[in-house]
């Protein structure tokens, strides 16, 4: 078993209730089980930014499924929350699935990068990572709580 963080995006639809499925949906893999879930944030957008605010959150997985696998999964969940991929890169998506990190997995191929290669410069992953594990190093990064110090989380709001 391998702990792996996925980070959640949605600003489409009903975006609380989308991360709640694609985590009731992440609990429902085979030889996976969700550990921690990040509480949930109101973020602004990022890189396109004539669109609707984001809500982010994290979670920690235990998965015996291997990284390409599991990335098959978000994907999977992804398309059947109504995800489509043939949209702008970085516009509005109902969901948005991120495999963050897999604990002791480095992978860098045309269909994978682990670390995931923008982990470093982003509030709405950072912050609810945090929430998971502060002091979670990432490969050739650093620890989420100095990498968080690092970005503007301005605009990004934890939510009850």
């Amino acid at each position: 078993m391998m702990r792996a963080y996925v980070a959640l995006g949605s600003n489409l639809g009903n975006p609380r209730r989308q991360l709640l499925d694609a985590i009731d949906a992440l609990a429902a893999l085979p030889q996976t089980r969700v550990l921690l879930r990040s509480r949930f944030y109101r973020t602004p957008p990022w890189g396109v930014l004539d669109q609707p605010a984001f809500l982010n959150a994290a979670v920690a997985l235990e998965t015996a499924l291997e990284a390409h696998a599991l990335l098959d999964a978000l994907l999977s969940i992804e398309r059947d929350a109504g995800r489509q991929r043939s949209g702008e890169r970085w516009g509005p998506r109902t969901l948005d699935l991120d495999l963050l990190h897999v604990e002791g997995k480095t992978i860098s191929d045309e269909r994978l990068t682990l670390p995931h290669p923008h982990i470093a410069n982003r509030a709405f992953v950072l912050l609810p990572l945090r929430d998971l594990a502060p002091d979670l190093e990432i490969p050739g990064q650093g620890r989420v709580t100095d990498l968080l110090r690092a970005v503007d989380t301005q605009g990004c709001e934890a939510l009850a």
